[in-house]
């Protein structure tokens, strides 16, 4: 521990030393950081073309960002409200196996809102195909 009023000593090595028979001579490099990047997004891309007719993720809402400064962008949320899953004609048991999130916290505060995300999970069931188990 040092004496007085000193800061503590947590030194934060980033660097990684390659060990040798002579003890760790060479620090290891990471410029392979672009490539492994790349080889990810082609491996999500593959996984992706394989589930084809599936989406990837699951469906979610429009919301309003908080706050005035962000007020005027949307982004995704949570989940669909149970009242934008009944005006779809879904149940909320129902849309959880089909790929949409649902929120039962979430409320409408609007009809605009509303009418947006009902018209999203309308379009959603257009192009989706159910397979029958067995």
């Amino acid at each position: 521990m040092p004496k007085h009023n000193n800061v503590l000593p947590n030194i934060h090595c980033r660097k990684k030393w390659a060990q040798s028979s002579r003890g760790p001579l060479k620090v290891r490099l990471s410029l392979n950081q672009a490539p492994r990047k790349k080889a990810r997004r082609l491996a999500r891309a593959k996984k992706a073309a394989a589930a084809f007719p599936a989406p990837v993720q699951k469906l979610r809402p429009i919301v309003q960002c908080q706050t005035q400064k962000y007020s005027a962008k949307q982004k995704l949320g949570k989940g669909f409200t149970l009242e934008e899953i009944k005006a779809a004609g879904l149940n909320a048991r129902y849309a959880r196996t089909i790929g949409i999130c649902v929120d039962h916290r979430r409320v409408n505060k609007s009809e605009e809102s509303l009418e947006l995300n009902t018209q999203r999970l309308k379009n959603y069931l257009v192009g989706l195909v159910v397979l029958k188990k067995g």
